[in-house]
């Protein structure tokens, strides 16, 4: 049987299109439409959808405070059809804490002109998400909602409190089976993180709670298309200790410094490893910016110096580029299954035997803050 899609936009045009392009995929169809926040939130719990596709901007209820109502009901994956703008960047990032799965840049051009990229992207999301919650073990209602619970009050977490449950689960790490990566203390003068879907919230849990004084810079290629890496930058830098920044040409690594490569580009370093490098994203790489390729540059410059962890994403981004650092003596950590939204990224390093560790994300911190 197809999976069910709620289709939730105030656009009479948006409806229209998404229906036809949705309709399009076998695995698909659509059970129904909203024009509002209020009425998905009804239209979820009468047509019991297996997936939903939200917009944001809508009369009576936006699709960040459906989404928050949506999963503290009955939590059903959600992913936002977002505006490609600026404000529809952060409001995306607002959307994936309040328990969204995962997103899609809304683009008039592409919607209005069939477009084959649009497609294969909306039915690939769409069937992946739907699929893992029809396979995931059936949990009471209780289980789920304290779950979405969690999830929805991510980005109210204070540091303080943050930094509290690290020191709680730091003992516990360092007893636990194959806690210890061989002592990277002193060894590792660069961090790198690659992530795409599920890859944000993910994020936010790592570097909001690093300290000030965290002694090694960090570079994280995430996923996303311009303005929202832009966003996600300035979002972070808020909330975080560390100096937080979308990375520029030229800019200079240092300890504490956390940079995010710029969505449509790729993020390299110089000759001499010390400064940042941004060229423009080449059209026969499928992802800009890639892990695979800032991974490479690193190998070339910082060689065994490294720490590369693969968060949860889809897709295999990250495997050829850890395999150069592997190959250099850098360490290599790679988020478990059960933690990931979308195991496929760390899967792919995971089933290389390129993974030093496969480590739970709630032990990320704790372990990069006692072991770095």
């Amino acid at each position: 049987m197809p999976y069910k899609v709620l289709i939730v936009d105030d656009s009479s045009f948006f409806q229209h299109r998404l229906k036809e392009i949705i309709s399009e995929c076998p695995d698909l169809q659509v059970v129904g439409i909203a024009s509002n926040g209020q009425e998905a939130i009804e239209k979820a719990a009468s047509l019991n959808p297996d997936i939903i596709s939200m917009d944001y901007e809508m009369p009576f209820l936006n699709g960040v405070s459906a989404v928050r109502a949506i999963m503290a009901e009955r939590p059903v994956p959600i992913v936002m059809f977002s505006s490609m703008t600026y404000e529809g960047a952060k409001i995306t990032l607002e959307a994936l804490e309040a328990g969204a799965v995962d997103f899609i840049p809304k683009n008039f051009a592409e919607v209005s002109t069939n477009s084959a990229v649009l497609k294969k992207r909306l039915h690939e999301k769409l069937v992946t998400f739907a699929s893992q919650a029809n396979l995931a073990p059936v949990r009471s209602t209780d289980e789920l909602a304290a779950q979405a619970a969690v999830r929805s009050q991510r980005a109210k977490e204070k540091t303080a409190a943050l930094r509290e449950r690290i020191a709680k689960k730091t003992e516990l790490s360092r007893t636990t089976k194959g806690a210890s990566s061989g002592g990277l203390k002193g060894k590792v003068k660069l961090v790198a993180i690659g992530a795409s879907t599920g890859g944000p919230v993910a994020l936010s849990d790592i570097i909001t709670g690093l300290p000030s004084n965290f002694p090694t810079p960090v570079l994280v290629i995430q996923h996303m298309p311009e303005n929202f890496t832009k966003a996600f930058s300035e979002r972070l830098d808020k909330q975080s200790s560390v100096s937080v920044k979308e990375a520029e040409n030229g800019d200079r690594l240092g300890p504490g410094k956390v940079f995010i490569a710029p969505g449509g580009k790729q993020m390299m370093l110089d000759r001499t490893g010390s400064t940042i490098k941004i060229i423009e994203g080449d059209d026969r790489v499928n992802y800009k910016p890639c892990v695979d390729i800032t991974f490479a540059s690193l190998a070339n410059t910082f060689s065994g110096k490294i720490l590369a962890v693969i968060l949860t994403g889809m897709g295999s981004d990250g495997c050829e580029g850890a395999r150069l650092l592997k190959n250099k003596g850098a360490a290599i950590w790679s988020q478990d299954q059960e933690s990931c939204v979308v195991y496929g990224m760390p899967a792919a390093v995971a089933k290389a035997n390129l993974s030093d560790e496969i480590v739970p994300l709630v032990d990320f911190l704790p372990r990069l803050t006692s072991e770095i």
